[in-house]
């Protein structure tokens, strides 16, 4: 498969910071894509690292604390502190997890829209105006009059969510960065919330990094996966290859957690818990946990190409004939 040049790419990225009880290697040789009008999701249970991912690629970490090495590419471009400040909030944007940690409590829903315009160079009142209300009402907001006079604290958490993805996509970005969306509302809300981000992004033709635990919404809205455990990545393919195919042990059990409307099988847990990043285990993160490791689980964790969209990084696969492996 054909791809055009990718639209960001993370290469290598390592991130440790800074704690008093020692330096914690949060993420470990994160090397990730996402093409032009692509929907990509990342995967795992909480605190893998997902969220964290998202604030490298935006620049938004404190160099104080933490240690980064790596490069994040933007159209072919390695980002520097400068690129950040002029890409944050134009051509690469982000929609939060809880909108009410988002908002400006002190500014007006309206306020903080034109922000947006001004700094894409939209100066007159009227014209953002304007603008503001066209986008509120694309997110299905009947007044956007009414919600542009209110501040953060007098919507409901659903109208906040849906302020922020018209916030995320008013500088019109060819790339939206979204942090579990609606994680903070009502499963219906949430699901309303996401449909309604994906068909907006689909029309704006922007491409989207989805942060989710959720994986049925992965099944319908992501074209690419990537599966990460402990700050590593153990998988990627599509989302076919990903939900029929999974390979890597941590992705069967993550699949296997996830209740099921038909068959007999009933879920099953993960045994234990993600490892202190303070003192990591060697070789693949996971080895600790999986039922099928081995000693070789300790040193380098190889990456095994099973089809042109499909890698793992697992010792098991790295045994086996690559015919077999793909299969296998």
């Amino acid at each position: 498969m054909t791809h055009p040049p990718a639209l960001l790419s993370t290469d290598n990225i390592n991130l440790k910071f800074k704690l008093y009880e020692g330096v914690a290697h949060v993420l470990k040789d994160v090397s990730l894509e996402v093409y032009p009008h692509e929907h990509v999701a990342v995967v795992g249970e909480s605190g893998c690292g997902k969220s964290v991912t998202l604030r490298v690629i935006l620049g938004l970490l404190d160099r104080r604390r933490a240690q980064i090495s790596g490069t994040v590419h933007f159209q072919g471009r390695a980002l520097n502190d400068a690129d950040y400040r002029e890409l944050r909030g134009q051509d690469i944007t982000m929609i939060f997890q809880d909108p009410m940690a988002s908002l400006n409590p002190t500014f007006t829903i309206g306020d903080q829209l034109r922000s947006v315009l001004a700094r894409t160079g939209v100066q007159r009142r009227a014209e953002q105006d304007s603008r503001v209300q066209q986008a509120l009402r694309s997110v299905s907001i009947a007044d956007p009059e009414r919600v542009m006079a209110a501040y953060p604290f007098q919507l409901s958490g659903g109208l906040n969510q849906r302020v922020l993805i018209t916030m995320a996509l008013l500088s019109r970005p060819k790339l939206v960065l979204a942090d579990e969306p609606g994680t903070a509302l009502d499963v219906t809300v949430q699901k309303q919330t996401l449909a309604l981000m994906e068909a907006l992004v689909r029309e704006e033709g922007a491409a989207i990094l989805l942060i989710t635990h959720n994986l049925g919404v992965v099944r319908e809205f992501a074209h690419r996966v990537y599966v990460m455990y402990a700050g590593m990545i153990v998988e990627e393919g599509t989302t076919d290859e990903l939900f029929n195919d999974p390979k890597h042990p941590y992705t069967q059990a993550l699949l296997a957690s996830v209740p099921r409307l038909s068959g007999d099988a009933l879920p099953t847990g993960i045994d234990g818990t993600v490892p202190d990043y303070t003192n990591p285990p060697d070789g693949c993160r996971f080895h600790p946990r999986c039922p099928h490791a081995r000693a070789a689980c300790h040193q380098d964790v190889p990456q095994v190409q099973l089809s042109p969209t499909h890698r793992v990084n697992c010792v098991l696969y790295a045994e086996l004939p690559a015919q077999e492996a793909a299969h296998g």
